[in-house]
């Protein structure tokens, strides 16, 4: 496969950049005139988003022991059919109930499509050598927001919400479908791997949870800032001009540092990176507390470097640790507990700021240092070598 391998990162990032600037990255723009056309406070759509969250965290498991057993091309693209389902549903939405009908599929297609399924999908094609694939595609999709905010703000205001929804599950039918459909290979004797295969033993060991506990931490954070960063940043003494120019540094923050991953670090075991990753929001929000709103913008690269090195790690240090086998239903247990912890996070966060204002970030960093309390608290000897195959 090593012949396919840029073709499938391609393809691979196009359709994950399409997955999320589609689904995760649409309520930021389209709840307020949704709720509006509704009659309804765009809160509804926030909670079911998170609803959405919550299910595709509970699908992540069957979901990856899907991807072990098939491959990854009839998973990713049953997430293009269902997404684009969900985005029809919501372009013809008029009620509350079909508002949560149409994020119940959205969540069905979340969960098969976003990027733990991609991770899973690669690790069955390329085993161990699949870190390389995993930053190929993050790179791509790492601009989602980047392309997906303006294309979504361009369609509500020239064609209106409901036909920028039509028009995203256009794409998905056009460009996602195809490409995870033709670009994606086959596995062989798939039929009869499931035919025989009994439900594996995974045991939720000492590893296990603590990966979990670290990813859920960080994904915490996440969702957090991806709610609430502009209103953090004013309220540590940015100006609007200034929140909103740090923002725009986030998505090329993670890209950067996802191409240091790709190339300095990745000689590295994954560990070290993640363990370095856990700390850029502590040392941004240091900054902000010691220089104030002119210092926004460093906040905003620090955290958006150790995000854009999270994601990645959420993807390679299990394979790294456990190796390619069941490696994406180990997947879907070790990310069930971050996504439903992102679902919860804006609300939360929400709370907090109103009650503690800046010194939320107080919170926001002891939870990334507890997350990098616990992989501290990983063995050495309980990780595989990295070996040149692979960093990829």
């Amino acid at each position: 496969m090593s012949g396919r391998r840029l073709p499938i990162i391609l393809a691979l990032g196009t359709t994950q950049t399409l997955a999320w600037a589609s689904s995760y990255y649409l309520p930021a723009i389209l709840a307020d005139p949704i709720g509006h056309d509704l009659g309804m406070s765009a809160n509804w759509i926030f909670a079911a988003f998170s609803a959405a969250l919550v299910i595709s965290a509970v699908l992540g498991p069957r979901i990856g022991r899907q991807i072990d057993l098939f491959g990854g091309r009839p998973v990713l693209c049953t997430s293009n059919l269902t997404i684009a389902g969900g985005l029809v549903l919501l372009g013809f939405c008029n009620s509350i109930p079909v508002l949560i009908l149409a994020w119940i599929l959205l969540g069905i297609g979340m969960g098969y499509g976003l990027y733990d399924a991609a991770f899973a999908a690669l690790g069955r094609i390329y085993g161990d050598a699949a870190r390389g694939p995993i930053t190929g595609i993050t790179l791509m999709a790492g601009f989602a927001s980047t392309v997906g905010w303006p294309l979504t703000a361009l369609g509500l205001d020239h064609i209106g919400w409901r036909d920028t929804c039509f028009a995203w599950a256009l794409a998905h039918m056009l460009i996602g479908l195809p490409l995870n459909f033709f670009m994606l290979p086959k596995v062989a004797g798939g039929k009869a791997a499931a035919a025989n295969a009994v439900k594996p033993h995974v045991p939720i060991d000492r590893t296990m949870i603590l990966l979990a506990f670290t990813f859920a931490a960080g994904w915490t954070v996440t969702g957090a800032m991806a709610a609430h960063m502009p209103r953090i940043l004013e309220a540590g003494g940015a100006t609007a001009v200034q929140a909103v120019a740090a923002g725009a540094l986030f998505g090329p923050a993670q890209v950067f540092a996802r191409i240091l991953e790709a190339t300095l670090l990745k000689r590295y075991h994954p560990l070290v990176s993640t363990r370095l990753a856990c700390l850029t929001h502590p040392i941004g929000a240091a900054i902000l507390a010691v220089a104030g709103g002119p210092a926004a913008g460093a906040f905003a690269i620090f955290f958006g470097m150790g995000n854009g090195v999270l994601t990645i790690a959420r993807g390679t240090l299990p394979l790294a640790i456990f190796g390619p086998k069941d490696y994406g239903y180990r997947l879907g247990l070790i990310g069930a507990p971050a996504r439903m912890a992102q679902a919860a996070a804006p609300l939360a966060f929400g709370l907090l700021i109103d009650l503690i204002g800046i010194k939320v970030l107080i919170v926001s960093s002891a939870l990334c240092l507890s997350a990098l309390a616990a992989l501290l608290l990983l063995r050495p000897n309980s990780t595989q070598p990295v070996t040149d195959a692979a960093s990829g």
